[in-house]
């Protein structure tokens, strides 16, 4: 019976410092140069993000134009298209819109723009993972 209580509180310690790990690998929880310049990188990419999940839910879905918060966005990978030192990236983000008011998520994208030279940002891949449940007065 000891050996068995000893075992559940170790296996309950072990999994609830585990989890707190990964939340906080996941969710940064102060600055860093990192972060900043991922920040700043995201201003930049919010009009063309924007162009895209408009395009995607204004007018087929709903009757305005979803807005995308900074904070909302997820960089989930970045790539060197071609050999190192090269100039062509793509880069895939995870986006919740949402309504620019009262800040009701409308739903969750994957984004893939492809950034170079100039600057030029093209939309490369866009798919609409989740459509969440809204009010009767946001929907077309």
């Amino acid at each position: 019976m000891r050996k068995l209580t000893i075992t559940v509180i170790l296996a309950l310690f072990l999994a609830l410092t585990s989890q707190a790990k990964v939340q906080s690998i996941t969710k940064p929880v102060q600055d860093s140069e990192e972060l900043r310049l991922q920040d700043m990188l995201m201003l930049f990419l919010q009009p063309h993000i924007m162009d895209a999940v408009g395009d995607y839910y204004y007018p087929q879905i709903l009757n305005f134009k979803p807005y995308v918060n900074p904070w909302d966005i997820e960089v989930i990978q970045t790539k060197r298209v071609n050999d190192f030192r090269g100039f062509l990236f793509e880069i895939t983000l995870l986006v919740e819109p949402s309504d620019g008011g009262h800040n009701v998520k409308v739903g969750k994208d994957c984004i893939t723009f492809q950034i170079s030279v100039r600057p030029s940002v093209k939309l490369v891949k866009y798919k609409h993972l989740a459509t969440y449940e809204l009010p009767p007065d946001l929907i077309k």
